[in-house]
């Protein structure tokens, strides 16, 4: 399987979810209407689109609304939606409301609409637990020969019983770069879990660099891995990469692409309950 699959693999889900229910949606449209009418699945599979971005947009900011206080300290943050924030029971009644109000002049249109709405939901859910079944069957915490940026040599390690939180970059990598704060306010908050930033490919001196020009102070945290090691035992394809790990050892979640400090949190919360991540003024 491959540990990065989570969350891009959520996106294809929700595609391909999404474009079941609008063929289902025309499909019935076309055989409750006038065969010979081309505008009826149509006209059924715009309002099904229409809803399925309205309920896309209130997911987003119920979201946002949810994990407010993370957000207003990085507002730009708010627009980074490959973070992945939406919540569901949100966004489904907004497109539940959404299509009665527009098919309100044309109510023999609910029918296929609703039925594609319930599908489409049927088949995300299905779907997502399939993934969470090839999520336990994922590869434990790797054994990797790494670095300390004094040049002692350590390993990743699982004996701690605590959660990891492995997140693997580079210096030259923009989105690494600005999820970097957000790992390090997360290290301090939370000092029930180990997070470890395991460099890519890169030397002590280039990463010192960086971390004192950016006014870093996540030395402690950051381990290097100079023959990138950690990418083919993980099977990730790109960095930034983060990878949850529970207590044992076992990956519990993963995330491609750019970190927000909502989604971090969210993510900590949901895979280590709370007690794991009770918030700290300084990591112990």
């Amino acid at each position: 399987m491959n540990s990065l699959g989570p969350l891009p693999m959520r996106v294809v889900l929700v595609a391909v979810a999404a474009l079941l229910a609008w063929w289902l949606v025309r499909m019935l449209a076309r055989r409750m209407g006038s065969h010979t009418d081309a505008s009826v699945p149509k006209l059924a599979g715009a309002l099904f689109t229409d809803a399925f971005f309205v309920g896309l947009l209130a997911a987003r900011l119920g979201y946002v609304v949810r994990w407010w206080p993370e957000y207003a300290a990085e507002p730009w943050s708010i627009l980074a939606i490959g973070d992945g924030g939406f919540l569901w029971w949100i966004g489904l009644p907004a497109a539940i409301a959404f299509t009665w109000w527009r098919s309100a002049g044309q109510r023999w249109l609910r029918k296929p609409l609703f039925a594609g709405i319930a599908a489409g939901l049927l088949a995300w859910f299905a779907l997502n637990g399939t993934l969470a079944l090839l999520q336990r069957s994922a590869p434990s915490l790797p054994d990797i020969a790494a670095r300390t940026l004094d040049g002692t040599p350590t390993t990743l390690d699982a004996s701690a019983s605590r959660p990891i939180v492995l997140n693997l970059w580079a210096t030259w990598c923009p989105p690494c770069r600005r999820e970097m704060p957000v790992f390090e306010d997360a290290a301090q908050r939370y000092p029930g879990i180990d997070f470890v930033l395991l460099n890519q490919g890169e030397d002590a001196a280039t990463i010192r660099e960086f971390l004192d020009r950016q006014g870093l102070q996540l030395h402690q945290d950051i381990l290097l891995d100079p023959h990138s090691q950690a990418m083919p035992a993980t099977n990730t394809r790109g960095l930034p990469s983060t990878l949850f790990f529970d207590a044992n050892g076992r990956l519990v979640d993963s995330h491609m692409g750019e970190l927000t400090r909502a989604s971090l949190t969210d993510t900590l919360r949901k895979r280590f309950g709370a007690q794991a991540v009770t918030p700290a003024r300084a990591k112990e």
